[in-house]
């Protein structure tokens, strides 16, 4: 075991302590609280690697200076494909993470990304005859797949509305709101709720769902929901408008009492038009980002009553994924059916969200088992997917601990799930140090 295993996994017991110390009155339990300076020791670690390494990695590596934008596809040492296609999906997430960094450093090298991602985005996907955004474009910049798949038009409201907020920059607000009406006018389901998966170019109704990049199993996702409760959550932040909040909030019960279901606890990945599940498979990365997401619209749509109901499915959530998800080495397992575990891989992004999810857990609960999970998980995040040769993370690892071969940057590789989980962990656990 790595120094930096133990390191963070000592850090979990104490962590556990706080919340025994805290539901306690007498003197003598207080005093178990860890030391402020234990709490920052796991936040600097998370902002280190934030800083010293996801940040730099995207800015030396991934600029593609002589025709703009991003390689569409880098190997894990650091190979670029030249001519690989490119996606408004990973712009759109690199204009997120660098908008965020920005509004949090204030570090020039930051808004220069975020402002490059912004170009790339505008210049590149933005279809100037119907709206919207591309799916993808060839390395040149040519239109390739134009279909206007609802998952990558809600990373576009969530990356400019975030841009907007490191910036002030009012086009890229008018943008964002641009997609969300065209999502609302044409994408929305207005019999049963919720949202279809895809449009054609110009936003007609698509009904061949092969056509869909996703390849769903059926009319509707919890991914895509999920993701378009995410984006309007950021863009209520900066623009309340009356409409926008209750779509939010319709979506809000959409994801609570229509995709999760309420016995098993776990999100339904596919459904038909009407809400009838089409799988049985279950998703542990999305359930436990899903668990923080709604207390985070939650909290945005500021209804006491509400966010009692989101913490109350959160944990519910959480401690599903607790009881079934997590493996010996404090890992997220990718996937499973009622039957047990059918994919034992770790992927990056279900590792990031599960140390935002447990951590969340945590502050709605004090049970310290969710503090170590947290803190076991980011261990396991460290000794396994960072690459400590060339840098960032590796896509996946199996079961074993041995990199799968996958590009490190490709369109859906990207700097926005581990980034958004450095940010999260470091205003969680300032939040916990001041406490």
């Amino acid at each position: 075991m790595s120094t930096r295993v133990r390191f963070l996994l000592s850090l979990a017991a104490l962590l556990g302590s706080l919340a025994v110390g805290g539901r306690a009155e007498d003197g003598a339990a207080a005093s178990a609280r860890p030391a402020p300076e234990a709490l920052n020791g796991l936040r600097q670690r998370v902002e280190h690697e934030l800083r010293g390494d996801i940040l730099k990695f995207w800015i030396q590596h991934t600029v593609d200076k002589a025709r703009g934008g991003f390689f569409g596809e880098i190997s894990n040492d650091l190979r670029v494909s030249a001519d690989a296609e490119r996606g408004a999906l990973l712009t759109s997430r690199i204009l997120w993470t660098y908008s965020a960094a920005y509004r949090r450093y204030h570090n020039p090298s930051d808004l220069q990304m975020a402002r490059w991602a912004y170009d790339d985005l505008m210049s590149r996907f933005w279809d100037r005859d119907f709206g919207g955004l591309f799916w993808s474009t060839s390395a040149e910049g040519a239109p390739r797949k134009v279909m206007k798949q609802v998952y990558g038009q809600v990373f576009g409201i969530y990356a400019l509305s975030e841009y907007f907020r490191a910036t002030g920059e009012q086009a890229a607000l008018d943008r964002a709101i641009q997609i969300y009406r065209l999502l609302e006018s044409h994408a929305r389901d207005p019999k049963n709720g919720g949202y279809f998966e895809v449009c054609t170019r110009d936003w007609t109704r698509e009904a061949n769902l092969k056509r869909s990049a996703l390849e769903p199993l059926g009319a509707k996702s919890q991914n895509t929901h999920l993701h378009v409760m995410e984006a309007y959550t950021n863009l209520l932040r900066v623009w309340p408008d009356r409409g926008l909040r209750s779509a939010h909030r319709d979506l809000m019960e959409v994801m609570m009492t229509r995709i999760l279901d309420p016995k098993t606890h776990h999100l339904v990945l596919f459904l038909d038009e009407d809400w009838t599940p089409r799988t049985d498979e279950i998703s542990f990365g999305h359930d436990i980002e899903f668990s923080w997401l709604i207390v985070e619209a939650a909290e945005v749509q500021g209804d006491p009553a509400l966010l009692a109901k989101a913490r109350e499915v959160s944990l519910q959530v959480a401690d599903a994924v607790r009881n079934q998800g997590v493996d010996r080495d404090g890992a997220l397992v990718y996937e499973a059916t009622p039957r047990g575990v059918s994919d034992r891989s770790r992927e990056w992004w279900p590792q990031a969200e599960a140390a935002v999810g447990f951590l969340n857990a945590y502050e709605l609960s004090g049970d310290p088992r969710y503090a170590e999970l947290a803190a076991g998980v980011w261990g396991f995040i460290d000794a396994r997917l960072v690459d400590h040769k060339y840098g960032e993370w590796f896509r996946a690892v199996d079961a074993r601990g041995k990199v799968v071969a996958s590009p490190k940057v490709s369109l859906w590789k990207c700097p926005y799930h581990n980034g958004r989980s450095c940010f999260e962990l470091i205003e969680r656990l300032e939040k916990l140090g001041a406490k």
